[in-house]
């Protein structure tokens, strides 16, 4: 009897979008490997930025982005039948080949520009739009609807937060997995599957063991400079906004 084909499915969000969470989950339900942002190195190594551990991430994975592409189509991690992979849309630099993108399932994880600024200005103090990864994501949702010809599964860390199962179960049927509570709930700590930058990176998802309702950063007051750059942020997050699922009137492109 034949093995069914994994389901890859390539989540792509933002810094700061509940996408280490999100991985958290998947990893919980059992049948499903994840890889934790397998471009950094290579975003790293091309661009020159300076990030917290550039040195430890550059060494911990391929700086090719040719063989990282190979390693998303490649063999399944202890051969699970679905691979979850935690994607930056600002890593998938515009000189980086997306042709094997038609090859897995891609989502989109989007949250507030205010929100993201208000959690990202914390850990790194200088930012700019490119840092937050929303101009890179729209353009990356377009490509990928223009493609599939509908858009693709859209949802949005506020949603999750305040529905965790109702959302999950969404995601999973528009990803063709069956949900299971398991993704509710997982235990406290670091995984080996966390990336080296972890220690910079995931101190407060490191303490939980589930969703948790959004606090005051969905709603916060940003200083000026930070505020500008929500701005600019927002008609990007808006456009994969209109899609998410659970909203009313989610339509085609």
């Amino acid at each position: 009897m034949s093995v069914p084909d994994p389901i890859r499915i390539a989540m792509w969000s933002g810094p700061r979008n509940i996408s280490t969470a999100m991985m958290r989950s998947f990893e919980a339900r059992g049948d499903c490997a994840v890889v934790d942002e397998p471009f950094y190195a290579a975003y790293l190594s091309q661009t020159g930025i300076d990030h917290p551990l550039r040195d430890q991430v550059i060494a911990s994975q391929p700086c090719d982005w040719r063989e990282v592409a190979a390693q998303m189509l490649g063999a399944v991690p202890d051969r699970k039948p679905i691979w979850y992979q935690k994607h930056m849309t600002l890593h998938l630099l515009q000189n980086f080949g997306r042709d094997w993108m038609s090859s897995v399932c891609n989502a989109f994880l989007i949250r507030k520009p205010e929100a993201v600024l208000a959690s990202y200005a914390r850990k790194r103090g200088d930012v700019t739009l490119a840092d937050v990864g929303f101009v890179q994501q729209r353009e990356l949702f377009l490509q990928v609807a223009e493609r599939a010809g509908s858009p693709p599964p859209v949802i949005d860390s506020d949603d999750v937060l305040q529905d965790p199962a109702s959302m999950l179960a969404l995601l999973c049927s528009a990803l063709g997995v069956r949900y299971s509570d398991a993704m509710l709930v997982w235990s406290a700590g670091r995984r080996t599957t966390d990336g080296v930058w972890a220690p910079a990176w995931y101190q407060v998802v490191e303490q939980s063991t589930g969703f948790v309702a959004p606090g005051g950063m969905s709603g916060a007051r940003l200083p000026p400079h930070l505020q500008k750059l929500a701005d600019l942020a927002r008609p990007h997050y808006e456009v994969l906004a209109r899609y998410r699922l659970g909203a009313a009137g989610r339509s085609g492109i």
